[in-house]
């Protein structure tokens, strides 16, 4: 019963597209709430692998990731994905280890032994471009840099949206997931990252407007129900927090008479503060406790 909101079959790569899959991993505790973990593989075209958001090492998953090609590159995409690099860097010593901007001069990570090689941005490496965009969505505290691998059409998130399945959650983590807006079939970024972005909204709106321009057949992400039909629509209801309600708004923005989405006031802004402090607490401690 541990293990109900994940998707098996577990720590097994699963073909989603031609050179893309999942792996689906046992839940971590954060914050109260069990959270699914899900890696995704990437072929590139020279035959090299890229592991996105690496969930937790064992060697046989190692194994049968590597009947897929040589693991070439491993991802950090956000700041919180990055607990489980340390294993694969000792069983990978050649792979290249991406990160999001600024990742490596956390305190926790310098810490952790985990070795950064090099960092993510709003390009793509030149040795992945002709491949792979990339998105960096940012805020106060938080980043996150979006991959869309363009042979597949597939779009890599990882906190940007979560869409647990409510009747698999305990009474108790259902309510608070309802409460941060991370329930299915209407996930979201959970509420401290909304209140975040928003402090940087101008900058975070147009990152958004960019991945939903994409018009991505699928959307991946590491927690929960991801988006395999109707994609792009998904992402677009996904993001209407930050962009609007569809991007029919679009049409609206050239209107004299249309107004943009205000930014926060001051006391939006504390209030942010707040929250974030105790469910980024809770959620770090719960992270440590694993």
């Amino acid at each position: 019963m541990a293990h109900a909101i994940s998707y098996p079959p577990l720590n097994v790569p699963k073909p989603v597209a031609d050179g893309v899959w999942i792996v689906d991993a046992p839940p971590l505790h954060a914050g109260g709430i069990p959270l699914p973990l899900r890696m995704t593989v990437l072929r590139l075209a020279g035959g090299e692998l890229l592991l996105h958001s690496p969930i937790p090492y064992e060697p046989g998953l190692q194994r049968a990731v590597e009947r897929l090609g040589r693991i070439g590159h491993l991802v950090a995409p956000s700041v919180g994905h990055w607990l489980f690099l340390r294993d694969w860097q000792a069983a990978c010593p050649n792979a290249i280890t991406w990160a999001v901007p600024g990742l490596k001069d956390r305190g926790q990570v310098r810490r952790s032994g985990v070795r950064i090689d090099a960092e993510l941005g709003d390009h793509a490496p030149r040795s992945w471009a002709d491949e792979i965009e990339s998105v960096l969505v940012a805020g106060p505290v938080f980043r996150e840099v979006a991959l869309f691998h363009r042979p597949s059409r597939t779009l890599l998130l990882t906190d940007l949206v979560i869409n647990l399945e409510g009747d698999l959650l305990p009474p108790p983590a259902r309510a608070l997931a309802r409460l941060l807006g991370i329930v299915a079939p209407d996930g979201r970024a959970p509420l401290y990252l909304r209140l975040l972005l928003r402090l940087n909204h101008r900058a975070a709106a147009d990152a958004a407007r960019r991945l939903i321009a994409l018009a991505p057949d699928r959307v991946i992400f590491s927690h929960g129900q991801w988006f395999d039909r109707d994609a792009a629509g998904e992402l677009r209801r996904s993001l209407a927090w930050l962009v609007g309600p569809d991007e029919e708004t679009a049409g609206r923005a050239s209107h004299p008479n249309h107004r943009a989405p205000a930014a926060p006031r001051a006391s939006t802004a504390l209030a942010s503060v707040a929250v974030v402090g105790v469910i980024a607490a809770l959620a770090y401690a719960g992270r440590r406790r694993r």
